[in-house]
């Protein structure tokens, strides 16, 4: 009990180890850094393409091993890093301070990505390259936002499309993904009235935080909990 306990609360995931799906995200992740890297040599030199790929890196973690959570969508990957790459070039050019500017570049990047409703973590990196990064890639300017950074958010967008695809439950965006749904139980057999849309909405304006989870897993979670709930407590008679 003591080493479960320890366990839940610097966090480590108790799940079964699915080992086809560590697989899956494995090859995806490395084809993905594979063709960014491709490109990011034939646009730039190697020792200017290691500030920007790493960014790239963390992406390919997101699409890869969790494709179907909100930081993953594509408009988060797409707006997270070009208005992210936006923010870095305008710290760079207007605040003269590097440290100022670096940090800077990060925290408005996370109140733009905020308020545009894309937020996507690796985006803070991607602004921050453009400050710390090496003069060439100083001397890009706002080019930066189109070469490399939204010619290598479109390839690892294609990727992620191409390559989870033919794995129904993999699909992405998570639009495409077929869902399944669990057998519903009625109020009478579980004690708990069923939720829509609606609902999930009205309560996820009540939490102040960001949830990094999808309406239809909620659902689902809400779902299956509820019928085990009603399985393993029967009503008495």
């Amino acid at each position: 009990m003591k080493a479960r306990t320890f366990l839940d609360i610097i966090g480590v995931n108790q799940n079964a180890y699915d080992f086809r799906e560590n697989m899956l995200s494995l090859i995806g992740g490395f084809l993905s850094i594979f063709f960014i890297l491709i490109t990011s040599y034939w646009l730039l030199d190697p020792q200017t393409a290691v500030y920007i790929v790493p960014s790239m890196g963390a992406t390919a973690v997101l699409l890869f091993a969790a494709p179907h959570v909100p930081f993953s969508q594509p408009w988060n990957v797409f707006g997270g890093h070009l208005l992210s790459a936006a923010v870095g070039v305008a710290c760079w050019h207007w605040i003269p301070n590097v440290t100022i500017a670096a940090s800077a570049s990060v925290g408005v990047a996370i109140g733009v990505m905020y308020f545009t409703k894309c937020i996507h973590p690796p985006g803070g990196a991607t602004a921050l390259a453009m400050v710390i990064g090496s003069e060439r890639l100083h001397d890009l300017g706002y080019a930066y936002i189109l070469q490399p950074i939204f010619i290598n958010t479109v390839t690892i967008l294609v990727v992620a499309v191409v390559f989870n695809y033919p794995f129904k439950w993999r699909r992405y965006p998570a639009y495409l993904r077929p869902m399944s749904k669990p057998d519903k139980l009625s109020m009478v057999e579980t004690g708990y009235a069923p939720i829509n849309h609606g609902d999930f909405v009205y309560a996820l304006s009540h939490i102040e935080t960001y949830v990094d989870i999808d309406e239809a897993d909620l659902i689902k979670i809400y779902q299956l909990a509820t019928s085990r709930h009603a399985e393993l407590n029967p009503p008495k008679s």
